[in-house]
C-alpha cells in the first residue's frame, strides 16, 4: 500500500467509526445473506461481535502505516477463526462484504480511489492472515 492509500483508509474509517454500530449491523446482515452458512459460526446475539469487529477493524486501521506492529495480533486472530471453522475461501466473500458495508456507510465519499485503497488494505491483511491459518499454499490459490 501506498502512503497515500494509507492516509485514505484511515480518514475514510475515521467518519465510520461514529457510525460503528450501524456498520456492524450492515456488515453482518449482509455476510449472512450472501453466505447463510457462516451464520452457524456466529453466536446468536452478535452485539459483543458487532464491537470485536469494529475494535479490530480500527486496531488495524490505526496500524496500517506500521505493518509489523498490528501483524502479531492478524496471525492470532486468523489461528481463532480457524478454531471457529472458517475456511480460506470466507475471506473473499467478507472482503466483498466490508468493501459493500463501506461503500453503503461512506455513501458519496466512496470513490474508485477509496475502493481500491480498502480493496488493497484487506488484501495485505487477509493474505496474510490466510497465509498464518493454511499455509503458503493456500494463499496462493486465491
Amino acid at each position: 500500500m501506498t502512503p497515500e492509500q494509507i492516509t485514505l483508509v484511515q480518514q475514510s474509517f475515521s467518519k465510520v467509526e461514529p457510525i460503528s454500530e450501524t456498520a456492524a449491523v450492515l456488515f453482518y446482515d449482509r455476510l449472512f445473506e450472501v453466505a447463510p452458512s457462516v451464520r452457524a459460526m456466529f453466536p446468536e446475539d452478535m452485539t459483543e461481535q458487532r464491537k470485536k469487529l469494529m475494535g479490530m477493524l480500527a486496531a488495524v486501521v490505526g496500524g496500517l502505516s506500521n505493518l509489523e506492529s498490528i501483524l502479531p495480533a492478524a496471525s492470532a486472530l486468523a489461528q481463532r477463526h480457524v478454531a471457529y471453522g472458517a475456511k480460506a475461501e470466507h475471506y473473499p466473500v467478507v472482503g466483498a462484504t466490508l468493501l459493500w458495508t463501506l461503500e453503503k456507510g461512506l455513501g458519496e465519499a466512496w470513490t474508485p480511489e477509496l475502493a481500491k485503497a480498502w480493496t488493497d488494505a484487506y488484501a495485505v491483511l487477509s493474505g496474510f492472515m490466510i497465509s498464518e491459518a493454511y499455509g503458503a499454499q493456500s494463499q496462493a490459490a486465491e
